[in-house]
Formats: structure tokens, C-alpha cells, sequence
């Protein structure tokens, strides 16, 4: 898997009664040619992530093809969850600046 080109956004919660914060990814995204995500056109991955004392976590994440505007039926498999997890929390502060 490899993430072409991301967005982040910091989801504000006015009514303060979430823990920590939360961000939504928007990952654009390949995967080697051997895998079945790989004839996919404009597919992303709609990741929301959470920060809450120093620990996060991905709280969802969904498949979207950009150019027909739909989610898609498909799972990632734990080490490509993993990688996504340590991309988000190399970014996330990104949002902040």
C-alpha cells in the first residue's frame, strides 16, 4: 500500500463531551499490483483518529471511490492498519500549525 496524498482535518466537538481529539484523514491511495484493491480507481480512505493523552487509536475507517462519490465494501488487513495508524500519528499535529 502506498498513500499518494492525504488531507487532515481537526473535528471540533462544541459541545465538549469527547475525550481528547479527533481528526478525519482523507488518504488517497495504491496498492501493489498482486492485491485485489489494486484495479480500484480514486480510492481513498476516510480514517477518523483520536488523540487523547499522548495514546490514539483509529476509531473507523472506510473505503471511498472519489470519483463515483460511494463507500465501498472493503477491510484492511492488520499490518496495513498498522501502517495507516503510524502514518496518522506522524500528521496529525500537521492540522495544528
Amino acid at each position: 500500500m502506498n498513500i499518494k496524498e492525504y488531507t487532515i482535518e481537526e473535528i471540533k466537538d462544541p459541545t465538549g463531551i469527547l475525550i481528547g481529539k479527533r481528526y478525519e484523514f482523507f488518504l488517497t491511495v495504491e496498492f501493489d499490483e498482486d492485491d485485489e484493491l489494486a484495479e480500484e480507481d480514486h480510492l481513498q480512505i476516510k480514517v477518523l483518529f483520536s488523540v487523547d493523552e499522548g495514546v490514539s487509536r483509529i476509531l473507523n475507517y472506510h473505503f471511498y471511490n472519489s470519483l463515483e462519490n460511494k463507500y465501498l465494501d472493503y477491510g484492511l488487513e492488520d499490518d496495513e492498519l498498522e501502517e495507516i495508524k503510524t502514518f496518522c500519528n506522524m500528521h496529525y499535529l500537521e492540522e495544528e500549525i
